[in-house]
């Protein structure tokens, strides 16, 4: 995978954000730990992103936990809990929901643990020390351009949402939403979540097909969801008449763009934001304090013409 204009960005931000910092925590390095908490791991694009996370903080002389919340908001508070009284120096976070993980975060910062938000944001100001995320809407308005010309301005087409309580699902919503609906021919004729969930994605669209047999595409929330979703349109032999659209990069949606199968994703950078998320909790426990509430990332849309400069590396 090449990272071309996000590692541009990320460097530039680098350069204006990272100071260098004395170190103000008094304890040894080799007792210092972050925790790595992931709203699932039944997904490859947030192992790579948990994954990540933990590696770069080892790199940096931390113990790293990952803690797999499995979609359960229930569960995160759980791990919140652990790492609050195990003592954890940061905790490195991708959310279960925009409002119901604020709380969280708030009893871990007044227990003195610094969070850093990954990928998904929650819907508070003064909870996180930052949050780094992905240009969701923006993505997804190049992705509602490239649809429109690849359905030539009509058509009827289903759209399978992620998890409801997910900013990142509706900002992916609402940049599609902003340029297609522009366009009165293009008739969306059912919308539904699949919770970003693969398996869950494939039987949702088995279902619409059956009440809508006339669809033309489908705009998927993430690729997970994508891939399902394609399952279920092969096996109903409709893989040469639905276009199949999805959001990450993950290397399965990347292939099956080259081989036809998906009609176009937009990529993220997992690895890029969870590295970064941990050097910036390094700065902090070592005494930087001036960090900005939000930092967007970059994403590219990758369709069958740029699809080669992105391909997975074996």
């Amino acid at each position: 995978m090449k990272y071309t204009k996000p590692l541009i960005l990320l460097i530039i931000l680098s350069q204006i954000i990272v100071m260098p910092a004395c170190n103000k925590n008094a304890q040894n390095d080799s007792e210092q730990k972050m925790a790595v908490i992931i709203s699932t791991l039944n997904n490859p694009w947030f192992v790579v992103l948990a994954e990540s996370a933990a590696e770069r903080a080892r790199e940096l002389g931390y113990d790293a936990t990952i803690f797999d919340s499995q979609n359960n908001s229930a569960k995160e508070a759980e791990h919140f809990d652990n790492v609050i009284a195990m003592g954890y120096d940061a905790i490195l976070f991708n959310p279960t929901d925009a409002d119901g993980s604020v709380l969280n975060v708030k009893r871990a910062k007044e227990a003195g643990i610094p969070t850093f938000c990954m990928d998904r944001e929650i819907n508070a100001r003064d909870a996180a020390v930052t949050q780094l995320l992905s240009d969701n809407f923006t993505g997804c308005v190049k992705l509602g351009q490239y649809f429109v010309r690849q359905m030539n301005k009509k058509g009827n087409y289903v759209e399978i949402l992620g998890l409801v309580g997910d900013n990142n699902t509706w900002n992916r919503s609402n940049g599609f939403h902003s340029v297609v609906d522009e366009f009165p021919e293009l008739k969306m004729v059912a919308q539904q979540s699949a919770d970003f969930d693969r398996n869950k994605a494939m039987d949702v669209m088995e279902t619409i097909m059956q009440a809508n047999p006339e669809i033309d595409a489908v705009f998927c929330g993430n690729d997970a969801m994508a891939m399902g979703a394609y399952q279920a349109v092969l096996a109903a032999g409709k893989a040469d008449k639905i276009k199949v659209f999805g959001f990450d990069g993950a290397d399965d949606a990347v292939n099956g763009v080259a081989q036809g199968k998906i009609a176009a994703t937009v990529m993220q950078f997992p690895v890029l934001e969870s590295r970064y998320s941990a050097e910036m909790a390094d700065e902090y426990i070592k005494g930087k304090r001036d960090f900005a509430g939000k930092t967007p990332v970059e994403v590219i849309l990758i369709t069958p013409e740029n699809v080669n400069e992105y391909l997975p590396k074996n």
